[in-house]
């Protein structure tokens, strides 16, 4: 008699417990986002560290701000010169103090200032959307310092392999940077969960990266512009992500500094700047 007298409080006795319930199942894409990244990059035992380590405190700087730097430069050069800097690259570019230039490779700065300019609208749509997507879940556990090195290594390591491999090519976008992430979070994954299984789970992430890459392909051996840019910065950024980038990211819940792999590549890039610098100041073949 009780139950069929008080039906109405019943349901309001339920209906907290209810709306937790619903709250738990309902996940959002962010949440789906934040919980995806620990299952391919690390191995089951650490993903509720992970979990538990992934914060915005500190918020994730490095990535937006190199995000908006870059964005604002792109903005800047397309206003300046109208004329096809929306679409593709164009006189105003490739004589901004800022784009690597082999005849220019005496101006130092220009092996680092290059991933500030890019192409057209295509380039630099999909490095920001490559370095958001990637970068941004990175930094959340590893921070602005270990993402910031990753990211760095890979832009000068992307203009001195370009400067080697393709000498008497130019070099915009942040390329290098972008793939220096990529290939640290692949490597990762790779290890963690086997190509296969891998590469059938990110087919669709890997059409990004590969349509990219084809459209850097495209536009140094197809397209007939008089400006010739190299593509060999994504390769160098994919080294140095497989190996700096492979050993900051896989080694984020112990101290670097005590990991032996991290030293080991510190040494191997330390000796292809040395190589690089002296190649480019005594036998390239650039003027």
């Amino acid at each position: 008699l009780a139950n069929q007298r008080n039906p109405l409080n019943a349901e309001r006795n339920d209906e907290p417990g209810s709306r937790a319930r619903d709250t738990q199942t309902k996940t959002g894409c962010w949440e789906k986002l934040h919980q995806s990244v620990p299952q391919y990059m690390l191995p089951k035992e650490l993903h509720s560290v992970y979990l538990e380590k992934a914060n915005c405190f500190p918020p994730p700087i490095f990535i937006i701000l190199i995000s908006i730097a870059e964005l604002a430069v792109f903005i800047y050069y397309a206003v300046w010169k109208p004329q096809k800097q929306w679409v593709t690259l164009d006189e105003g570019i490739w004589n901004s103090p800022l784009t690597y230039r082999p005849d220019h490779r005496q101006e130092a700065w220009r092996f680092v200032s290059y991933m500030f300019v890019h192409a057209g609208v295509e380039h630099i749509v999909g490095n920001l959307l490559m370095q958001l997507l990637v970068g941004i879940p990175l930094e959340m556990v590893h921070k602005g310092f270990e993402v910031g090195m990753v990211y760095m290594a890979g832009v000068i390591a992307g203009s001195l392999a370009s400067s080697i491999f393709d000498p008497f090519s130019g070099l915009v976008g942040a390329s290098g940077g972008v793939y220096a992430l990529l290939g640290g979070y692949f490597m990762n994954a790779i290890v963690v969960r086997g190509c296969i299984q891998f590469c059938s789970i990110k087919l669709h992430f890997l059409s990004i990266v590969g349509g990219d890459f084809g459209f850097a392909l495209y536009r140094r051996f197809v397209a007939h512009d008089n400006l010739q840019v190299s593509f060999v910065a994504h390769l160098g950024g994919i080294a140095a992500g497989m190996t700096i980038g492979f050993v900051f990211f896989s080694a984020y819940n112990q101290k670097l500094l005590k990991d032996f792999r991290f030293w080991v590549c510190i040494a191997g890039y330390i000796v292809f700047l040395f190589f690089a610098v002296v190649y480019n100041i005594f036998i390239s073949p650039a003027p």
